[in-house]
This record gives structure tokens, sequence and C-alpha cells, in this order.
């Protein structure tokens, strides 16, 4: 599970997700890569999910980079808790993902593999994907 080792803050408040990805919005590292299409927050376990499908998928085939890290707490109140009485504890840790950002990068297998394993890790995720190729460089 990923966490940041530390924080500045215990606790943070929801914030917006409002507009496109400005950072992380194009395929850096690898060959082929996963993008958001809508705003959501990725919690740490789908994270790891996704990542597990995909490096189950290639066999150790390539080489996976995930491109989000979970930063932002979220808080959750138990179940039959009165209002009021302060905030909640931290109940899991969640990447904040806004449109266009690419979640994950592939490289070293095929583009069907990398296609097929990038569309198993988009089941694991409570967002819309699409799957992108890197651009051409001009020479």
């Amino acid at each position: 599970m990923l966490l940041p080792k530390r924080t500045k803050y215990r606790k943070q408040q929801r914030g917006r997700m409002k507009g496109q990805a400005s950072r992380g919005n194009f395929v850096s590292y690898g060959d082929y890569g996963l993008q958001a299409l809508e705003p959501c927050w990725i919690k740490s376990n789908q994270i790891e999910a996704a990542r597990v499908a995909i490096n189950r998928y290639v066999k150790r085939g390539g080489k996976v980079w995930i491109k989000i890290f979970p930063d932002k707490p979220v808080s959750k109140k138990p179940a039959q808790v009165r209002m009021g009485s302060g905030k909640a504890a931290n109940e899991y840790w969640c990447a904040v993902v806004k449109p266009g950002r690419v979640l994950f990068e592939i490289s070293g297998v095929s583009e069907e593999d990398a296609k097929e394993a990038m569309r198993l890790a988009g089941h694991k995720l409570p967002c819309n994907t699409k799957f992108i190729a890197r651009e051409k460089e001009e020479a």
C-alpha cells in the first residue's frame, strides 16, 4: 500500500477537481500509457490492484511506471456516530486525478500486450481511462 512517510499536516480538506491536468498529461518514460478521462480520487489499494494486474499480464516482461502517488488523507466517521465532535480519523490515502493525467506507463512489450494489460488495469480504477501511445519525436 502506498502512503507518504510523513506529512506537514495530519488532515486535509476535500478540495475540488476542476479543469484538465496540466502536468503528467503525456507519455514520458515508457512507450504506452493509461490516461484518465474524468476527475476522481484513486485510493492506494486501487493503484496497487492495477499495478498487480499489469504485472501479472506481462509476466515481468516489460517495465512499468506508476505516475501517481496517494498523498491526500481522507477521513471518515464510523457508522452511527452523531454529527459534531471534530473531524474524524484518516481512513485511507488517495491520489487526486484530473482528466488527461497519465496514470501508468509501460515499455518493453508489444502494443497488443500493452493494450490488454492497460485494459485489465483500467477495470481496477474508479474512472474511465484510455490507452495512449508515445508521440513520435521529430528529427
